[in-house]
C-alpha cells in the first residue's frame, strides 16, 4: 500500500496512469474490428510511419504528437485504398511504405536541431516511458482518445455489418467505403495516441492481444468487445506500475502482461467450451420429446450450426445479438 502511495505522489506517474487508462480503452476499441477485418498488423505497419510524424516534428520544433497524426492519417487512408483495389502488388506498395516511414522517420531525427540528444527522446517513441507525458501530451492524447471511443463505439453496428460482409452491407445502403476510411483513421489515431505510453513498436500488440483474450471467453461481439477494453485498461494500469517499481519501458510491461492474460485465459477457454457444450447437449436431449419424426426433427434441428447462414444478413441490425465475433 506505501508503494502505491508512493507512486501517484509523482506528477509524472499521475499524468502516466490517466494515460494510460486512455490508452487501454482506445486500443482495443478499434483492434476489435482489425481483428474481425483479419487486418491485425495493421497497427504495426502505421507505427513504422509515424516515425517519419515524430522526426517532422522533431526537425520543425513542432509537437511531435500532432505531426505523427497527421503522417498516420494520409498512410492509413493510402492503405485502405490498396486494400480496396485488391491489387496483388498492394503489399509490395504497402511494405514500401511501412519500411520507408521509419528509414524517413530515423533521417529526420537525425537532421533535427537537438540530434544529439535524441536517441533517449527516440527511444520513449519507439518503447514508450513513463516520463515523456507531459500535460500537453495528455490533453491530446484526452482528446484523440475521446474522439476514437466517441465513434467506434457509437458506430459499433455499421462497423460491425461491414466487417461481417461488405458485399451485403453494400446492398443494405451501408456506406462501406466511408466506414472503411473512418476505420483506418480511427486506426492511425490511436497508434499516436498511444505512442507516448506504449511505444510506436509495440502499439499493435494492445490492439490485438487483449481482444484475441476476450475471444476466447465471449460468445458476443459487443461482450468481446467490452471484456477486451477491460482488459486494455488492466494491462496497461499494471503494465506503468510495473515500469515504475522494476525501472522497465511500459512498452514491454503493458505487452508481457497482456500476453500473459491470453496464456491464463486460452488454459481456461478449453474448460468452459466443454461446459457449454454439454450443456447445449443436455438442452437438446430435453427438448426431443414427442413422436419418432419429431424427435428426428428434433436431433436434425440440433446439429445445425449456433450460427446458421443468413445470420449474416440480420448482422447490420442486431450486430451484438448472438453473433460470434469471427476470426
Amino acid at each position: 500500500m506505501t508503494g502505491l502511495t508512493d507512486m501517484l505522489s509523482f506528477d509524472f506517474m499521475q499524468r502516466a496512469l490517466l494515460a494510460a487508462l486512455l490508452v487501454g480503452i482506445t486500443a482495443p476499441a478499434v483492434g476489435v474490428y482489425l481483428v474481425q477485418r483479419r487486418q491485425a498488423l495493421m497497427g504495426d505497419g502505421i507505427g513504422h510511419v509515424a516515425l517519419t510524424g515524430v522526426g517532422l516534428g522533431l526537425v520543425f520544433q513542432t509537437s511531435p504528437v500532432w505531426m505523427a497524426v497527421l503522417v498516420c492519417v494520409v498512410a492509413a487512408v493510402i492503405m485502405e485504398l490498396v486494400r480496396s483495389r485488391g491489387n496483388q502488388r498492394g503489399d509490395i506498395a504497402l511494405a514500401m511504405l511501412f519500411y520507408g516511414g521509419m528509414a524517413c522517420g530515423r533521417l529526420l531525427i537525425s537532421k533535427a536541431p537537438s540530434a544529439s540528444g535524441t536517441s533517449g527522446s527516440l527511444d520513449s517513441y519507439l518503447w514508450g516511458s513513463i516520463l515523456a507525458v507531459d500535460t500537453g501530451d495528455l490533453v491530446t492524447i484526452g482528446v484523440l482518445g475521446a474522439v476514437v471511443i466517441a465513434v467506434t463505439l457509437g458506430l459499433r453496428r455499421q462497423f460491425f455489418a461491414v466487417c461481417q460482409d461488405e458485399e451485403f452491407a453494400k446492398v443494405t445502403g451501408v456506406p462501406v467505403r466511408l466506414l472503411n476510411l473512418l476505420l483506418a483513421v480511427m486506426a492511425a489515431v490511436t497508434v499516436t495516441v498511444a505512442m507516448r505510453v506504449v511505444g510506436l513498436l509495440l502499439v499493435s500488440a494492445l490492439m490485438v492481444v487483449p481482444v484475441a483474450a476476450a475471444q476466447l471467453l465471449t460468445r458476443s461481439f459487443l461482450g468481446t468487445q467490452l471484456l477486451a477494453i477491460g482488459l486494455g485498461v488492466l494491462v496497461s494500469l499494471g503494465g506503468v506500475a510495473t515500469s515504475y517499481q522494476a525501472d522497465v519501458p511500459p512498452g514491454s510491461a503493458i505487452v508481457l502482461l497482456a500476453i500473459a492474460v491470453f496464456a491464463v485465459f486460452s488454459v481456461l477457454a478449453a474448460p468452459l467450451a466443454r461446459r457449454r457444450h454439454r450443456g447445449a447437449g443436455t438442452s437438446h436431449d430435453t427438448s426431443g420429446t414427442g413422436t419418432s419424426d419429431d424427435a428426428g426433427a428434433g436431433s436434425r434441428e440440433a446439429a445445425r450450426p449456433a450460427i446458421p447462414g443468413p445470420a449474416k444478413a440480420a448482422a447490420p441490425h442486431d450486430p451484438v445479438g448472438s453473433a460470434r465475433l469471427a476470426q
